[in-house]
């Protein structure tokens, strides 16, 4: 193009590229829903006032202290689970939900000021260092961990970390200082407690959570169990809190046929959303005893609603806990969190379970302790207007949580202020670690949690280590009853259990005197 051509082409250009600028305004502009492209949107008055409290009030202040100040009490008026989250606290809660974090691989508690290393996960990092049962941390990087005050989450902040990052630790190993340099690597976070047969043809799996990772583990132990000889099934969702809901669908997928309705949800800006079963199942047709209690919420309840609406499983226990809200995480510009709730779930028969929380959260909270450990009856009541029945005919309810279909008492022991105490200060806990440091060949005399179970006696040398254990923290055990004195003592096999063999030993030496356990194989006799 010659110049003369460049020149007389030029204005048409300009008044094209005008027009398509003013054409892609208005697209933006119809693109944003609620604001002014060529305007700036005004300032809330909430903004405003943060704003002339930054620039006029007369001291200096925590303007982040103010801002989550403000941020708790908007979310006040909205209900129970709507909760902010800071930035300190998130990594914990979204590595809970993803069922694993970076980091060293060991179980601490903090005795007397010192931290000590109760378990190294088998060739985790830690192990692989050389970090054993017994050590006492004295310092990680460059924090002094033994003898300043430090909660749990500072702690796991200082030993978590990137990936393949490094991290040097001191530590105390029978009276000799050591430095051990230890690489992160991908520690899991279990859901599965305990999955074991615990009678010919029956099969008891513990579930803790729901992660992204619960379901892959719920199949691996499915599947053995399966392999073991499992004709019937204890499914164990006591204390467990919830989780991801799609997790808690893929299981009960596992145990109901066809293209049942497992949930759906709904909300005022969310549409309805239904999950139904999409496979054939593993666990099908085999009879199942689920459990649960107070602190079963959440995905546990859409869980136990689906299998309690379609009579495909008997649930015995306590009124679960009655959470039936669904929350969605948002990110916010500080890498803090806004988790807010965006609609309702029902189970099949369209029954809403969550508890009313019209008194406020204090309130809602307070019921749920109250009803904690209940020895007489089921507390909670139950909604006679909103009745349901499943298609053997079987009346349901709603509102207040899942009520199970036998209702089992709690233990009738009364607990003495003695017993409680030593419960507050970890006494009954650190038993079973103090007690394998001075007795460390005992996993080997007893190669399986049942074997321990069945074959190891509390005896009175037990008891002397324990009476020593609780008077350093100024228990005096010498004048507790009988009874109490038996109770301590199976709480400390149990202890020593799980020392032993983790959570796996801590199941099946619980579950030997549990009463829930035992109603649920009265069932499936």
């Amino acid at each position: 193009m010659t110049k003369n051509n460049r020149q007389a082409w030029f204005p048409f250009i300009v008044c094209l590229a005008i027009v398509a600028g003013i054409f892609l305004g208005f697209y933006l502009k119809s693109a944003i829903p609620g604001k002014n492209f060529f305007t700036v949107e005004k300032a809330s008055p909430l903004e405003e006032i943060i704003s002339l409290i930054k620039n006029k009030y007369v001291d200096t202040l925590d303007l982040k202290a103010i801002n989550d100040s403000a941020i708790a009490v908007v979310l006040s008026r909205l209900d129970p689970h709507s909760a902010y989250i800071p930035a300190r606290e998130l990594q914990a809660i979204n590595d809970d939900m993803k069922g694993s974090f970076f980091g060293i691989g060991v179980e601490y508690d903090m005795i007397s000021d010192t931290v000590h290393i109760i378990n190294v996960l088998e060739e985790g990092p830690a192990a692989t260092a050389g970090m054993k049962i017994g050590d006492k941390i004295l310092k990680a990087g460059d924090s002094i961990i033994s003898g300043v005050k430090r909660n749990a989450l500072s702690i796991r902040n200082i030993l978590t970390g990137q990936m393949d990052s490094e991290i040097k630790i001191d530590i105390l190993r029978k009276g000799n200082k050591n430095t051990i340099t230890v690489i992160r690597g991908i520690i899991p976070i279990k859901s599965v407690d305990a999955a074991y047969m615990i009678s010919p043809g029956v099969g008891f799996l513990r579930l803790n959570r729901f992660s992204t990772q619960t379901y892959s583990e719920f199949m691996t132990s499915l599947l053995e169990l399966k392999k073991a000889g499992m004709q019937k099934m204890i499914l164990d969702l006591r204390d467990n809190g919830g989780g991801v809901l799609e997790e808690a669908v893929e299981i009960a997928d596992e145990f109901l046929a066809g293209d049942k309705l497992i949930t759906y949800t709904e909300g005022v800006n969310s549409p309805k959303k239904e999950y139904r079963c999409r496979r054939e199942g593993q666990f099908e047709k085999g009879e199942l005893v689920v459990l649960c209690n107070e602190g079963t919420a959440s995905a546990s309840e859409i869980l136990l609603g689906a299998l309690q609406d379609w009579d495909r499983a008997t649930i015995i226990g306590h009124t679960t806990f009655g959470k039936g809200l669904v929350q969605e995480q948002y990110m916010l510009s500080d890498k803090s969190a806004l988790r807010l709730t965006i609609a309702r779930y029902f189970t099949p028969l369209g029954r809403s379970i969550q508890r009313s929380y019209e008194n406020g959260t204090r309130a809602y909270y307070a019921d749920a302790l109250n009803r904690l450990g209940s020895i007489k009856k089921d507390s909670v009541l139950r909604d006679s207007s909103a009745a349901f029945k499943t298609p053997s005919g079987k009346l349901l309810f709603s509102k207040g949580g899942i009520q199970p279909d036998i209702y089992v008492a709690g233990d009738s022991i009364q607990i003495t202020k003695i017993t409680r105490s030593l419960i507050q200060k970890g006494v009954i806990n650190q038993f079973g670690y103090r007690y394998y440091l001075q007795h460390p060949t005992l996993a080997d005399e007893y190669k399986k949690p049942s074997r321990f179970v069945q074959e190891y006696l509390q005896n009175e040398d037990n008891w002397m280590v324990f009476q020593a254990l609780a008077a350093q923290d100024s228990v005096d055990l010498s004048n507790v009853s009988s009874a109490e004195k038996e109770y301590l003592l199976k709480a400390l096999k149990i202890s020593l259990a799980r020392q032993l063999y983790r959570n796996e030993g801590l199941y099946e030496a619980a579950n030997k005197d549990d009463a829930f356990v035992k109603k649920a194989l009265e069932v499936l006799r």
